[in-house]
């Protein structure tokens, strides 16, 4: 099973049989709770806010909308509504968690706490996933917006990540492409040996559920006509379900260029822990934002009643 685009996703999502709930860590912010709110209103997730009561209540109130007042948390600062939000998860209160107006650094602090937090001893990467005008599916490029420079283990560890992702939404066998620039494998260009050697990995079933070749070129990777001219024996060419990219420059890169050159929609979040974390920032589109919730919707029910 794969997705063609996000309304597919959309749709499944609305025929869960109950809204899953998205504790916002530190929600007294216009920006965030419109987000949120837009979430309830398209039957996607129900948001528990976390922060400034007063000033969410007052927030509320200019938009003209409310919550019920058990699910609103007051916290003195942002760490402690970050610290909060993370305990509701635990507590079973939440399903999943989204970051509201504060640095990342500081709900990651607690997102990772050994004795509080939502570790689960796996590395944490950036899981994004593209509709792409002229491709035939959804695609995810990662990791372009945590792990800067992967070694070998991180580059199987964000495989990983993504991979069971995928699995959560409803995927059977995820093709999986590792990037460089040829598709051969040269002793001067690291980023070709490590590709192998993960493809290697997947051969050797140290990397399950899914299919990885390496070193593979972006062209070749969604482009089978591209890699047919080019000789390339391949099973995911032209039908690729995630690109790794070698590092978060051209995982960044990659993304960007989609998004606003290609005319892609976008949605990412933190992957690796005990729930995803949608950690969108305040210049991503209001459709970034709920696409956003939607695939972490769809993966926190799916892990849920795993």
């Amino acid at each position: 099973m794969t997705y063609s685009d996000f309304a597919s996703l959309v749709t499944a999502v609305k025929a869960l049989p109950e809204m899953k709930r998205m504790a916002l860590a530190v929600a007294d912010d216009a920006h965030s709770l419109e987000a949120a709110l837009n979430a309830r209103k398209e039957g996607i997730a129900q948001p528990v806010l976390v922060g400034n009561r007063a000033e969410i209540l007052r927030i509320l109130g200019e938009m003209g909308e409310s919550v019920p007042e058990e699910d609103i948390y007051d916290a003195e600062d942002g760490k402690a509504a970050c610290e909060k939000a993370v305990a509701l998860v635990r507590e079973g209160k939440a399903d999943f968690l989204m970051k509201g107006k504060i640095d990342t650094s500081v709900l990651l602090k607690a997102v990772v706490n050994k004795e509080n937090g939502l570790g689960t001893g796996r590395l944490m990467s950036h899981f994004t996933i593209f509709e792409i005008p002229s491709y035939h599916k959804l695609l995810a490029p990662v990791d372009g917006g945590m792990v800067t420079y992967p070694t070998l283990e991180q580059k199987k560890e964000i495989i990983e990540n993504t991979v069971d992702t995928l699995l959560a939404l409803g995927y059977d066998c995820p093709k999986v492409g590792v990037l460089a620039c040829v598709e051969k494998v040269n002793p001067k260009m690291p980023e070709t040996v490590e590709a192998a050697e993960l493809a290697a990995m997947n051969a050797r079933g140290e990397i399950k559920n899914c299919i990885v070749e390496g070193p593979i070129s972006y062209d070749c990777a969604v482009n089978k006509e591209i890699a047919d001219y080019k000789g390339l024996e391949s099973g995911i060419a032209g039908d690729a379900d995630v690109l790794v990219a070698p590092n978060i420059h051209a995982g960044n890169i990659m993304g960007k260029m989609l998004t606003v050159t290609c005319g892609a929609k976008m949605a990412g979040f933190i992957v690796g822990a005990q729930c995803p974390i949608v950690m969108v920032s305040r210049g991503s589109s209001a459709e970034e934002k709920y696409l956003s919730i939607v695939v972490a919707t769809a993966v926190a029910a799916r892990e849920k009643n795993a």
